[in-house]
Protein backbone atom coordinates (compact mmCIF):
# COMPACT_ATOMS: atom_id res chain seq x y z
CA UNK A 1 0.00 0.00 0.00
CA UNK A 2 1.29 3.45 -0.95
CA UNK A 3 2.46 5.52 1.99
CA UNK A 4 0.38 8.67 2.51
CA UNK A 5 1.71 11.97 3.79
CA UNK A 6 0.59 13.41 7.13
CA UNK A 7 -0.52 16.82 8.35
CA UNK A 8 2.90 17.89 9.62
CA UNK A 9 4.79 17.06 6.43
CA UNK A 10 2.28 18.91 4.27
CA UNK A 11 2.40 21.92 6.55
CA UNK A 12 6.21 21.93 6.31
CA UNK A 13 6.08 21.71 2.51
CA UNK A 14 3.74 24.65 2.07
CA UNK A 15 5.36 26.74 4.76
CA UNK A 16 8.56 26.37 2.72
CA UNK A 17 6.84 27.31 -0.52
CA UNK A 18 5.90 30.73 0.83
CA UNK A 19 9.33 31.52 2.24
CA UNK A 20 11.02 33.08 -0.76
CA UNK A 21 12.68 36.23 -1.98
CA UNK A 22 9.81 36.76 -4.43
CA UNK A 23 7.26 37.06 -1.63
CA UNK A 24 9.46 39.60 0.15
CA UNK A 25 9.91 41.52 -3.13
CA UNK A 26 6.12 41.73 -3.52
CA UNK A 27 5.87 43.12 0.02
CA UNK A 28 8.55 45.68 -0.79
CA UNK A 29 6.59 46.84 -3.85
CA UNK A 30 3.44 47.31 -1.77
CA UNK A 31 5.25 49.06 1.09
CA UNK A 32 7.16 51.40 -1.21
CA UNK A 33 4.03 52.69 -2.96
CA UNK A 34 1.35 52.64 -0.25
CA UNK A 35 0.19 55.15 2.32
CA UNK A 36 0.94 54.07 5.91
CA UNK A 37 -2.01 52.25 7.43
CA UNK A 38 -3.87 51.78 4.13
CA UNK A 39 -2.21 48.58 3.02
CA UNK A 40 -3.08 46.06 5.75
CA UNK A 41 -6.72 45.34 4.94
CA UNK A 42 -6.21 44.61 1.20
CA UNK A 43 -2.98 42.78 1.99
CA UNK A 44 -4.66 40.42 4.47
CA UNK A 45 -7.83 40.09 2.38
CA UNK A 46 -5.86 39.09 -0.72
CA UNK A 47 -4.03 36.41 1.22
CA UNK A 48 -7.18 35.05 2.85
CA UNK A 49 -9.09 34.74 -0.42
CA UNK A 50 -6.02 33.27 -2.12
CA UNK A 51 -5.66 30.75 0.70
CA UNK A 52 -9.33 29.76 0.40
CA UNK A 53 -8.92 29.14 -3.34
CA UNK A 54 -5.78 27.10 -2.62
CA UNK A 55 -7.72 24.94 -0.17
CA UNK A 56 -10.62 24.11 -2.47
CA UNK A 57 -8.42 23.49 -5.51
CA UNK A 58 -6.03 21.32 -3.47
CA UNK A 59 -8.93 19.35 -2.02
CA UNK A 60 -9.90 18.20 -5.52
CA UNK A 61 -6.53 16.50 -6.00
CA UNK A 62 -6.70 15.06 -2.48
CA UNK A 63 -10.09 13.48 -3.13
CA UNK A 64 -9.53 12.06 -6.62
CA UNK A 65 -5.84 11.19 -6.02
CA UNK A 66 -4.63 12.92 -9.18
CA UNK A 67 -1.94 15.55 -9.69
CA UNK A 68 -2.86 19.15 -10.40
CA UNK A 69 -3.04 18.99 -14.18
CA UNK A 70 -4.62 15.53 -14.25
CA UNK A 71 -7.57 16.90 -12.27
CA UNK A 72 -8.35 19.31 -15.12
CA UNK A 73 -9.08 16.50 -17.61
CA UNK A 74 -12.52 15.95 -16.05
CA UNK A 75 -13.41 19.59 -16.68
CA UNK A 76 -11.63 20.47 -19.92
CA UNK A 77 -11.14 17.07 -21.59
CA UNK A 78 -7.86 15.45 -22.62
CA UNK A 79 -6.75 18.15 -25.04
CA UNK A 80 -7.84 20.99 -22.80
CA UNK A 81 -5.98 19.39 -19.91
CA UNK A 82 -2.85 19.00 -22.08
CA UNK A 83 -3.14 22.67 -23.05
CA UNK A 84 -3.12 23.81 -19.43
CA UNK A 85 -0.42 21.30 -18.49
CA UNK A 86 1.85 22.63 -21.26
CA UNK A 87 1.23 26.21 -20.11
CA UNK A 88 2.00 25.13 -16.57
CA UNK A 89 5.32 23.56 -17.54
CA UNK A 90 6.39 26.77 -19.28
CA UNK A 91 5.20 29.05 -16.46
CA UNK A 92 6.93 26.88 -13.86
CA UNK A 93 10.16 26.96 -15.86
CA UNK A 94 9.92 30.75 -15.96
CA UNK A 95 8.89 30.87 -12.28
CA UNK A 96 11.93 28.82 -11.23
CA UNK A 97 14.11 31.14 -13.32
CA UNK A 98 12.59 34.27 -11.72
CA UNK A 99 13.11 32.91 -8.21
CA UNK A 100 16.62 31.79 -9.15
CA UNK A 101 17.49 35.27 -10.46
CA UNK A 102 16.02 36.99 -7.41
CA UNK A 103 18.01 34.77 -5.06
CA UNK A 104 21.21 35.32 -7.04
CA UNK A 105 20.66 39.10 -7.06
CA UNK A 106 20.11 39.15 -3.31
CA UNK A 107 23.28 37.14 -2.77
CA UNK A 108 25.20 39.47 -5.09
CA UNK A 109 24.15 42.37 -2.86
CA UNK A 110 25.82 40.64 0.09
CA UNK A 111 29.20 41.14 -1.62
CA UNK A 112 30.02 37.46 -2.17
CA UNK A 113 33.09 36.78 -4.33
CA UNK A 114 31.10 34.97 -7.06
CA UNK A 115 29.41 36.30 -10.18
CA UNK A 116 25.67 36.51 -10.79
CA UNK A 117 25.69 33.87 -13.58
CA UNK A 118 27.72 31.44 -11.47
CA UNK A 119 25.37 31.96 -8.51
CA UNK A 120 22.39 31.17 -10.77
CA UNK A 121 24.08 27.92 -11.83
CA UNK A 122 24.86 26.93 -8.21
CA UNK A 123 21.25 27.52 -7.13
CA UNK A 124 19.92 25.57 -10.14
CA UNK A 125 22.19 22.60 -9.36
CA UNK A 126 21.07 22.56 -5.70
CA UNK A 127 17.43 22.54 -6.83
CA UNK A 128 18.09 19.77 -9.37
CA UNK A 129 19.74 17.60 -6.71
CA UNK A 130 16.78 18.04 -4.36
CA UNK A 131 14.30 17.19 -7.13
CA UNK A 132 16.27 14.05 -8.02
CA UNK A 133 16.48 12.89 -4.40
CA UNK A 134 12.74 13.38 -4.03
CA UNK A 135 10.45 14.82 -1.38
CA UNK A 136 9.78 11.62 0.55
CA UNK A 137 13.43 10.59 0.83
CA UNK A 138 14.43 14.07 1.98
CA UNK A 139 11.53 14.58 4.42
CA UNK A 140 13.70 14.68 7.56
CA UNK A 141 16.21 17.04 5.96
CA UNK A 142 13.36 19.28 4.79
CA UNK A 143 11.98 19.50 8.33
CA UNK A 144 15.37 20.51 9.74
CA UNK A 145 15.89 23.07 6.96
CA UNK A 146 12.45 24.60 7.53
CA UNK A 147 13.02 24.82 11.29
CA UNK A 148 16.37 26.56 10.80
CA UNK A 149 14.89 28.90 8.20
CA UNK A 150 11.95 29.82 10.44
CA UNK A 151 14.31 30.67 13.30
CA UNK A 152 16.55 32.79 11.07
CA UNK A 153 13.56 34.63 9.61
CA UNK A 154 12.19 35.28 13.09
CA UNK A 155 15.54 36.83 14.02
CA UNK A 156 15.51 38.92 10.83
CA UNK A 157 11.95 40.11 11.54
CA UNK A 158 12.79 41.18 15.09
CA UNK A 159 15.95 42.97 13.93
CA UNK A 160 14.12 44.79 11.14
CA UNK A 161 11.49 46.03 13.58
CA UNK A 162 14.17 47.08 16.05
CA UNK A 163 16.05 48.98 13.33
CA UNK A 164 12.80 50.77 12.45
CA UNK A 165 12.10 51.58 16.08
CA UNK A 166 15.58 53.03 16.52
CA UNK A 167 14.89 55.64 13.88
CA UNK A 168 16.54 54.13 10.83
CA UNK A 169 13.21 53.98 9.04
CA UNK A 170 12.70 56.63 6.43
CA UNK A 171 9.51 58.61 6.31
CA UNK A 172 7.91 56.51 3.54
CA UNK A 173 9.05 56.52 -0.03
CA UNK A 174 5.64 56.73 -1.65
CA UNK A 175 4.45 60.02 -3.02
CA UNK A 176 0.79 60.88 -3.39
CA UNK A 177 1.06 60.43 -7.18
CA UNK A 178 2.50 56.94 -6.82
CA UNK A 179 0.18 55.55 -4.16
CA UNK A 180 -1.36 52.16 -4.85
CA UNK A 181 -5.11 51.91 -4.46
CA UNK A 182 -6.97 49.30 -2.40
CA UNK A 183 -7.53 46.93 -5.31
CA UNK A 184 -3.98 47.38 -6.62
CA UNK A 185 -2.63 46.19 -3.26
CA UNK A 186 -5.19 43.40 -3.17
CA UNK A 187 -4.06 42.25 -6.63
CA UNK A 188 -0.38 42.07 -5.68
CA UNK A 189 -1.36 40.26 -2.49
CA UNK A 190 -3.52 37.58 -4.12
CA UNK A 191 -1.13 37.08 -7.06
CA UNK A 192 1.23 34.83 -5.08
CA UNK A 193 -1.29 32.26 -3.82
CA UNK A 194 -2.92 32.26 -7.27
CA UNK A 195 0.43 31.33 -8.82
CA UNK A 196 0.40 28.06 -6.82
CA UNK A 197 -3.14 26.97 -7.81
CA UNK A 198 -1.85 24.79 -10.69
CA UNK A 199 0.63 23.13 -8.29
CA UNK A 200 -1.01 22.33 -4.95
CA UNK A 201 -2.73 19.08 -5.99
CA UNK A 202 0.66 17.62 -6.94
CA UNK A 203 1.21 17.33 -3.18
CA UNK A 204 -2.29 16.93 -1.73
CA UNK A 205 -2.97 13.89 -3.94
CA UNK A 206 -0.88 11.74 -1.59
CA UNK A 207 -2.26 12.96 1.74
CA UNK A 208 -3.68 10.58 4.35
CA UNK A 209 -6.48 12.91 5.48
CA UNK A 210 -7.71 14.97 2.48
CA UNK A 211 -9.64 17.76 4.22
CA UNK A 212 -7.34 18.28 7.21
CA UNK A 213 -4.06 18.00 5.26
CA UNK A 214 -5.26 20.37 2.53
CA UNK A 215 -6.45 22.85 5.16
CA UNK A 216 -3.06 22.68 6.91
CA UNK A 217 -1.25 23.16 3.57
CA UNK A 218 -3.31 26.23 2.62
CA UNK A 219 -3.09 27.71 6.14
CA UNK A 220 0.69 27.17 6.37
CA UNK A 221 1.22 28.84 3.00
CA UNK A 222 -1.09 31.76 3.80
CA UNK A 223 0.56 32.44 7.16
CA UNK A 224 4.13 32.22 5.84
CA UNK A 225 3.33 34.26 2.73
CA UNK A 226 1.77 37.04 4.80
CA UNK A 227 4.84 36.96 7.03
CA UNK A 228 7.13 37.41 4.01
CA UNK A 229 5.04 40.32 2.73
CA UNK A 230 5.28 41.99 6.15
CA UNK A 231 9.08 41.61 6.06
CA UNK A 232 9.00 43.24 2.62
CA UNK A 233 6.90 46.13 3.90
CA UNK A 234 9.42 46.64 6.71
CA UNK A 235 12.32 46.62 4.25
CA UNK A 236 10.59 49.20 2.07
CA UNK A 237 10.81 51.67 4.96
CA UNK A 238 14.52 51.17 5.57
CA UNK A 239 17.15 53.42 4.09
CA UNK A 240 18.31 50.50 1.96
CA UNK A 241 16.97 51.43 -1.45
CA UNK A 242 14.32 48.67 -1.21
CA UNK A 243 17.14 46.15 -1.41
CA UNK A 244 16.85 42.84 0.47
CA UNK A 245 20.61 42.38 0.73
CA UNK A 246 21.13 45.87 2.16
CA UNK A 247 18.31 45.29 4.63
CA UNK A 248 19.99 42.08 5.78
CA UNK A 249 23.27 43.95 6.26
CA UNK A 250 21.49 46.79 8.11
CA UNK A 251 19.94 44.21 10.41
CA UNK A 252 23.43 42.89 11.19
CA UNK A 253 22.90 39.45 9.63
CA UNK A 254 25.93 38.33 7.62
CA UNK A 255 26.26 34.58 7.13
CA UNK A 256 22.74 33.90 8.53
CA UNK A 257 21.43 36.30 5.87
CA UNK A 258 23.20 34.33 3.16
CA UNK A 259 21.67 31.13 4.54
CA UNK A 260 18.19 32.71 4.47
CA UNK A 261 18.49 33.71 0.81
CA UNK A 262 19.91 30.37 -0.36
CA UNK A 263 17.52 28.14 1.58
CA UNK A 264 14.43 30.23 0.78
CA UNK A 265 15.29 30.14 -2.93
CA UNK A 266 15.97 26.40 -3.01
CA UNK A 267 12.96 25.32 -0.92
CA UNK A 268 10.48 27.24 -3.06
CA UNK A 269 12.10 26.36 -6.37
CA UNK A 270 12.21 22.69 -5.49
CA UNK A 271 8.42 22.46 -5.46
CA UNK A 272 8.06 24.48 -8.66
CA UNK A 273 10.60 22.31 -10.52
CA UNK A 274 9.11 19.13 -9.10
CA UNK A 275 5.63 20.18 -10.22
CA UNK A 276 6.93 20.96 -13.71
CA UNK A 277 7.86 17.29 -13.86
CA UNK A 278 4.38 16.28 -12.67
CA UNK A 279 2.76 18.44 -15.37
CA UNK A 280 5.04 16.90 -18.01
CA UNK A 281 3.81 13.49 -16.88
CA UNK A 282 0.20 14.67 -17.26
CA UNK A 283 0.94 15.52 -20.91
CA UNK A 284 2.76 12.26 -21.68
CA UNK A 285 2.49 9.49 -19.15
CA UNK A 286 5.83 7.84 -19.97
CA UNK A 287 7.85 10.91 -18.97
CA UNK A 288 9.83 10.46 -15.73
CA UNK A 289 8.71 13.46 -13.62
CA UNK A 290 12.01 13.54 -11.70
CA UNK A 291 14.10 13.75 -14.86
CA UNK A 292 11.79 16.42 -16.29
CA UNK A 293 12.07 18.38 -13.02
CA UNK A 294 15.87 18.18 -13.11
CA UNK A 295 15.91 19.44 -16.72
CA UNK A 296 13.62 22.35 -15.77
CA UNK A 297 15.92 23.21 -12.85
CA UNK A 298 18.98 23.36 -15.08
CA UNK A 299 17.25 25.26 -17.89
CA UNK A 300 16.13 27.84 -15.35
CA UNK A 301 19.73 28.94 -14.84
CA UNK A 302 20.06 30.01 -18.48
CA UNK A 303 16.71 31.81 -18.35
CA UNK A 304 17.67 33.55 -15.10
CA UNK A 305 20.95 34.77 -16.54
CA UNK A 306 19.14 36.10 -19.63
CA UNK A 307 17.34 38.78 -17.57
CA UNK A 308 13.86 37.37 -16.93
CA UNK A 309 13.65 39.12 -13.54
CA UNK A 310 13.02 42.44 -15.32
CA UNK A 311 9.59 41.09 -16.29
CA UNK A 312 8.73 39.65 -12.88
CA UNK A 313 5.52 41.56 -12.04
CA UNK A 314 4.15 41.25 -15.59
CA UNK A 315 4.85 37.54 -15.40
CA UNK A 316 2.92 37.23 -12.13
CA UNK A 317 -0.08 38.91 -13.72
CA UNK A 318 0.14 36.59 -16.73
CA UNK A 319 0.03 33.52 -14.44
CA UNK A 320 -3.04 34.89 -12.68
CA UNK A 321 -4.81 35.65 -15.97
CA UNK A 322 -4.44 32.02 -17.11
CA UNK A 323 -4.84 29.96 -13.96
CA UNK A 324 -7.30 31.97 -11.84
CA UNK A 325 -10.18 31.53 -14.34
CA UNK A 326 -9.08 27.93 -14.98
CA UNK A 327 -9.35 27.22 -11.24
CA UNK A 328 -12.77 28.93 -11.10
CA UNK A 329 -14.19 26.66 -13.81
CA UNK A 330 -12.59 23.59 -12.21
CA UNK A 331 -14.12 24.45 -8.82
CA UNK A 332 -17.62 24.93 -10.24
CA UNK A 333 -17.36 21.74 -12.29
CA UNK A 334 -16.19 19.63 -9.36
CA UNK A 335 -18.25 21.00 -6.49
CA UNK A 336 -21.47 22.00 -8.30
CA UNK A 337 -21.37 19.85 -11.41
CA UNK A 338 -20.90 16.11 -11.68
CA UNK A 339 -17.83 16.13 -9.41
CA UNK A 340 -15.98 12.83 -9.25
CA UNK A 341 -18.12 11.32 -11.97
CA UNK A 342 -16.45 13.60 -14.48
CA UNK A 343 -13.18 11.71 -14.05
CA UNK A 344 -14.79 8.91 -16.08
CA UNK A 345 -15.33 11.23 -19.00
CA UNK A 346 -17.65 14.00 -20.13
CA UNK A 347 -19.27 15.26 -23.31
CA UNK A 348 -17.54 17.37 -25.94
CA UNK A 349 -20.07 20.14 -25.40
CA UNK A 350 -19.33 20.15 -21.66
CA UNK A 351 -15.60 20.51 -22.25
CA UNK A 352 -15.98 23.18 -24.92
CA UNK A 353 -18.29 25.25 -22.73
CA UNK A 354 -15.81 25.08 -19.87
CA UNK A 355 -12.99 26.18 -22.18
CA UNK A 356 -15.20 29.08 -23.32
CA UNK A 357 -15.88 29.94 -19.66
CA UNK A 358 -12.14 30.00 -19.02
CA UNK A 359 -11.53 32.16 -22.09
CA UNK A 360 -14.16 34.68 -20.98
CA UNK A 361 -12.39 35.10 -17.63
CA UNK A 362 -9.00 35.30 -19.30
CA UNK A 363 -10.20 38.12 -21.59
CA UNK A 364 -11.80 39.99 -18.69
CA UNK A 365 -8.52 39.80 -16.79
CA UNK A 366 -6.50 41.10 -19.75
CA UNK A 367 -8.86 44.07 -20.19
CA UNK A 368 -9.13 44.88 -16.48
CA UNK A 369 -5.36 44.61 -15.93
CA UNK A 370 -4.76 47.38 -18.46
CA UNK A 371 -6.99 49.79 -16.55
CA UNK A 372 -5.53 51.87 -13.72
CA UNK A 373 -7.67 50.57 -10.88
CA UNK A 374 -10.72 48.31 -11.16
CA UNK A 375 -13.14 47.47 -8.32
CA UNK A 376 -12.50 43.88 -7.16
CA UNK A 377 -9.30 43.74 -9.20
CA UNK A 378 -8.58 41.72 -12.40
CA UNK A 379 -8.17 38.37 -10.61
CA UNK A 380 -11.43 38.42 -8.68
CA UNK A 381 -13.34 39.74 -11.71
CA UNK A 382 -11.91 36.94 -13.90
CA UNK A 383 -12.80 34.31 -11.27
CA UNK A 384 -16.38 35.62 -10.97
CA UNK A 385 -16.93 35.77 -14.73
CA UNK A 386 -15.53 32.29 -15.43
CA UNK A 387 -17.39 30.78 -12.48
CA UNK A 388 -20.65 32.43 -13.60
CA UNK A 389 -20.38 31.03 -17.13
CA UNK A 390 -19.48 27.57 -15.83
CA UNK A 391 -22.34 27.63 -13.32
CA UNK A 392 -24.79 28.73 -16.03
CA UNK A 393 -24.31 25.35 -17.69
CA UNK A 394 -24.82 23.57 -14.37
CA UNK A 395 -28.14 25.42 -13.93
CA UNK A 396 -29.17 24.67 -17.50
CA UNK A 397 -28.45 20.97 -17.06
CA UNK A 398 -30.40 20.94 -13.81
CA UNK A 399 -33.42 22.60 -15.40
CA UNK A 400 -33.21 20.34 -18.47
CA UNK A 401 -32.98 17.16 -16.37
CA UNK A 402 -36.16 18.06 -14.46
CA UNK A 403 -38.19 18.53 -17.63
Amino acid sequence: MEKRTGLFSNGIIWFGVAISVSEIEAGIEIGAASAPGSLWLPLVLGHLLGGILLFFVGLIGARVRLNAMETTSSTFGKYGSNFFAALNVFQLLAWVAVLNAQGASALAGLNLPISFPFTCVILAVLIAIWVFVGLKRSANVTTVVMAALAILLAVLTVKLFSVGASGALTAGAATSAALLGFWNIFEISIAMPISWLPVISDYTKDVEKPVKATAVSAAAYTFASLWMYIIGVEISGLGAGNNIAQAILLAGLGIPGIVIVVLSTVTTNFLAANSAGESSKAIYGKINPKIAGVIVSLLSAALAISGIMEHYISFLYLIASVFAPMAAVLLVSFYFGKGDADTRGGSLGFWLWNLFSWLAGFIVYQVAERLDSVPLGPTLLAVIVSAAFAYARVLFRGIHSRQ
